[in-house]
């Protein structure tokens, strides 16, 4: 009998996390209802089985729950695996990869024929349709130009690789119209040369769209937990930081932090209402940063102001947070 009580109270404290946990998604519920989100989905979570398929849950979970999540991939691991099997060799210069009239093929193969199915059918396994592909230089989505790049004062030629030039967002639309998730390849059309592809940094394309969209946030899935001020100090990272203060940050970032954090910078100075970045290596960090206190990165806002609205929405929880919390807390204490 004593056992059956145990376990009783126990179901009971657990019902009890479970809904504080619902109640504190509330505010944010509220925030971003019928608003477009957009994902960069890359880092560890692109080639771990159980995090994509996390990742392709949240997606799905944002959607039910009334937001219009978009997602942009790119697909560095695969393409470097596919152009090696192909006996195609990969060079990097100054950080991109130097991309051939030979190996632009192989990228457009492995970004829609595996990448992105692989995204979509994780998606359609919670039902038919809610995921659908989205080609970057399918109907002019993203228009490019070549970009070359200087290294230590040398210009080097990086083939078929550029920087987006134009958006048009009418296919995505009309998918979030349609009540699917848009799942968008990095490539973009050749402006010179339409007949040609580009391939492009998948952040700088998750923020340009972000920004044709008026997406109401970006999130960018990353190998680390967020910002550090002072690296490697592990206990500066930073949970809020403003447009001007991160322009000031900017340069002094570790090389692999700049390109992801320029995207963020210029997804919010083009009217994005925040961005963030967030540790893909954590099971359902999207969830985690968009609806709890806890969050899961740093994110970009456009001035100090914004850091109110933000304490405004901690501060709402808050007060219906510490009654459920203590009595849980109490409880637990009892049943040891």
């Amino acid at each position: 009998m004593a056992d059956d009580t145990r376990t009783k109270q126990h179901d009971h404290e657990l019902a009890a996390v479970k809904a504080a946990t619902l109640i504190e998604s509330l505010p944010w519920l509220k925030r971003f209802s019928g608003k477009i989100v957009v994902v960069k989905f890359g880092g560890n979570a692109m080639v771990n089985d159980d995090l994509k398929r996390a990742f392709a849950e949240d997606m799905v979970y944002l959607r039910y729950a009334g937001l219009h999540p978009v997602v942009v991939h790119g697909g560095g691991p695969q393409i470097s695996a596919a152009l090696k099997e192909q006996g195609i060799e990969s060079e990097f210069r100054g950080g991109y990869r130097v991309t051939t009239t030979e190996a632009i093929t192989v990228v457009r193969d492995v970004l829609a024929g595996e990448v992105n199915r692989e995204i979509v059918d994780l998606m359609n396994e919670h039902g038919d349709g809610i995921g659908v592909g989205v080609f970057g230089d399918g109907g002019s989505l993203f228009t490019g130009e070549q970009k070359g790049v200087v290294v230590d004062g040398e210009h080097f030629d990086l083939g078929h690789v550029g920087d987006i030039t134009h958006v048009d967002p009418s296919g995505v639309l009309a998918a979030i119209r349609a009540n699917q998730i848009p799942v968008v390849s990095s490539i973009a059309i050749d402006d010179a040369d339409p007949d040609q592809a580009l391939n492009v940094n998948a952040d700088a394309a998750a923020a340009a769209l972000a920004i044709a969209l008026g997406a109401s946030k970006l999130l960018m899935l990353t190998d680390v937990p967020g910002l550090y001020r002072n690296w490697p100090d592990r206990d500066s990272i930073i949970d809020l930081i403003a447009v001007e203060e991160l322009r000031e940050l900017l340069p002094s970032l570790e090389s692999g932090m700049i390109p992801k954090m320029t995207a963020c910078l210029d997804a919010v100075v083009g009217g994005v209402g925040g961005a963030t970045i967030i540790d893909g290596r954590i099971p359902h960090s999207i969830l985690l940063e968009v609806f709890t206190l806890r969050g899961a990165g740093t994110e970009v806002i456009p001035d100090p102001s914004r850091r109110t609205e933000n304490q405004n929405t901690h501060a709402e929880i808050g007060r219906r947070g510490p009654a459920v919390t203590h009595d849980t807390t109490q409880t637990k204490g009892t049943a040891r």
